[in-house]
Order: C-alpha cells, then sequence, then structure tokens
C-alpha cells in the first residue's frame, strides 16, 4: 500500500466514523465518474415516457450521469442513509386514507440538507478546504445508484434501495467533492426469485422487475401530477391521498426496519389524531399549521383535497 492509499483510507475511516456520530445509519463512499451502466437505461426509461409529466427529469440528463458536471474536480461520491420508519403510525385499515410515511414530520430535505452541511464542516475541520456540495433530490443526481455503488444496499424490484439491516424506508444524501477518498464496492442482489412487490402494485406501476413506469405509481399521481388523475385509475388507489409504501409495506426486508432515531420526523401530533372526516373538511388554516414544514406542503391544500375526492367519490 502506498503513502497515498493509506491516507485516502483513513480519511475514509474518518468520515464514515464522523457519518455514525452526526445521526446517520449508514455512510458510503465511491469513485465519482460517468455511470456508464445507467446511461441507456435512463434514456429507454425516458424515452418510453415513464417520467409522465415529470418534464425536468428530461434535463441536465450528462448531468445525471456523471457528478464531475455538477461539482469542479469531484473525486469522490460520499452517500448517507438516514432512517425514517416510525414507531408510531397512523392507522391503516381498509378504510382509513392513507399518508406515506416519509411525510409523517419534517421536511427530509430540511432536515438532511441541515446534517449534510455540518458534515461537510466536520471533514473540513479535519482535512482543511474540501471543495464539495451537497445533494438532498436538489439537484440531478441518481441518489439510489451512487448509495448501491457504495455498498449501502441494492436496487431492488421496486426501484429502491434495499439494506440488509434496515429495509427501505430511509432518506439517501450525498456530499460530491474533490477529496480523493477510498471506494467502498457495490454489494449482491439479495431480491432473489421474490416478486411481492410487482404483485401488491395496485397499479401496475413495476411494469418489470427492476422497472417502475413514473407516470402509473399512486406516488406520481397524488403528488407529481397537477392536473386531473385519470379515471382509469379510479379505485385502485387503495386510499392512499398523499405518496404510496405499498411495495415497501410488502417487502421481505422490511421486517429489519426499526423506529428512526431523529426527531424531527415524528409524527405531527395533531395529525395522529386525524380521521378521514378531517381529511375531508380540512381548512387551509388547519393545512398551513400542520404541514407548515412538511413533504405535503408540496401537494399544496387543492391537491391534497383533489387526492382525498377521487379516493372517497
Amino acid at each position: 500500500m502506498t503513502s497515498n492509499d493509506f491516507i485516502r483510507q483513513q480519511r475514509s475511516q474518518f468520515i464514515k466514523a464522523k457519518a455514525v456520530e452526526l445521526g446517520f445509519d449508514f455512510c458510503g463512499i465511491s469513485t465519482a465518474e460517468f455511470l456508464e451502466e445507467e446511461a441507456p437505461r435512463l434514456e429507454n426509461w425516458l424515452n418510453q415516457q415513464m417520467n409522465g409529466k415529470m418534464h425536468y427529469m428530461n434535463n441536465h440528463f450528462d448531468k445525471r450521469l456523471d457528478p464531475r458536471k455538477l461539482v469542479d474536480g469531484a473525486k469522490s461520491v460520499i452517500s448517507v442513509l438516514l432512517n425514517y420508519y416510525p414507531e408510531k403510525r397512523l392507522p391503516a385499515t381498509e378504510n382509513d386514507l392513507k399518508l406515506s410515511k416519509y411525510a409523517y414530520g419534517t421536511d427530509y430535505h430540511f432536515v438532511l440538507k441541515d446534517k449534510l452541511k455540518e458534515f461537510v464542516s466536520q471533514i473540513q475541520q479535519e482535512i482543511g478546504e474540501v471543495n464539495g456540495r451537497v445533494f438532498v433530490d436538489s439537484a440531478p443526481v441518481m441518489d439510489k445508484v451512487w448509495a448501491a455503488k457504495s455498498g449501502l444496499g441494492w436496487v431492488g424490484k421496486h426501484t429502491n434501495l434495499i439494506n440488509r439491516e434496515i429495509g427501505s424506508f430511509f432518506f439517501i444524501g450525498e456530499i460530491i467533492c474533490d477529496l480523493d477518498l477510498w471506494p467502498d464496492g457495490a454489494m449482491k442482489d439479495y431480491c432473489g426469485t421474490c416478486t411481492r412487490c410487482v404483485d401488491a402494485c395496485p397499479t401496475d406501476a413495476i411494469v418489470a422487475p427492476y422497472v417502475v413506469d413514473g407516470s402509473k405509481c399512486i406516488s406520481y399521481f397524488t403528488i407529481e401530477l397537477k392536473e386531473a388523475i385519470p379515471a382509469e385509475v379510479k379505485g385502485k388507489f387503495e386510499n392512499w391521498i398523499f405518496g404510496c409504501d405499498i411495495c415497501q409495506d410488502v417487502c421481505p426486508w422490511t421486517r429489519f426496519s426499526s423506529p428512526h432515531q431523529t426527531p424531527e420526523f415524528t409524527l405531527h401530533p395533531e395529525l395522529a389524531e386525524f380521521t378521514n372526516r378531517d381529511w375531508e373538511e380540512i381548512t387551509r388554516e388547519v393545512f398551513q399549521e400542520i404541514f407548515r414544514r412538511s413533504a405535503v406542503k408540496r401537494t399544496k391544500l387543492e391537491g391534497l383535497q383533489k387526492n382525498v375526492s377521487f379516493v372517497k367519490d
């Protein structure tokens, strides 16, 4: 081992230890390079218009595939996972209106970005000046691919990243930087012959193992789509009004999920008492109070009301 390799390893070990100290569940590192294997997959997915009305996904194709186009001199991608699996869950019987678990507490963009900025600050205090940027769904970064390359899990047939120790209910963030670090290797796929997620999707959005047609996904209809929800999916939402967790809930690896340790992700106390009637009669005042710093704010009151009406009418 050369002296340079030793320094790379030492820095990588420090970074991973610091990540745990800051409250991240896992941290992995990969070399910042062109994602050659992903290029044809992404191009094919976009050509088949599986992004639906999410036209922004057509932009910055080259940047999605090469982090060096996002950060000058980038050499490494540091990926982190932050668990959000809740201890207390909303009622989820056949008749209950349902909210995706990722939206129970404070919007993860705020929480994760603050943690990542502190992470960069800690790295700079130890190593010196680092040219880097933090990313949390805020730029064309293929976060699941980078996390998989960093050995943090594998991309399952539902196209979510799965970690053997905590399942798939976690947020992913990245630091793309000019530090030359020791990379981790990817791990094998442990989905095997299981097709529970494929079989469980009520809108058949998982059109093939490892391929999700985003334009058929309940999360797309209830979050991204700003216009009327197509009549052909009427009666297929199983009462999901913001997001959908079905493919993750049925995954066998979810049995390893354990409650998160991030207070900001805790279920809003008023939301915990919500009934179907509260959802149906929600006012602007209540919406702004409960969802002021929530991911639900993205769909706006009118969008939420549209979703509630669609599943109830």
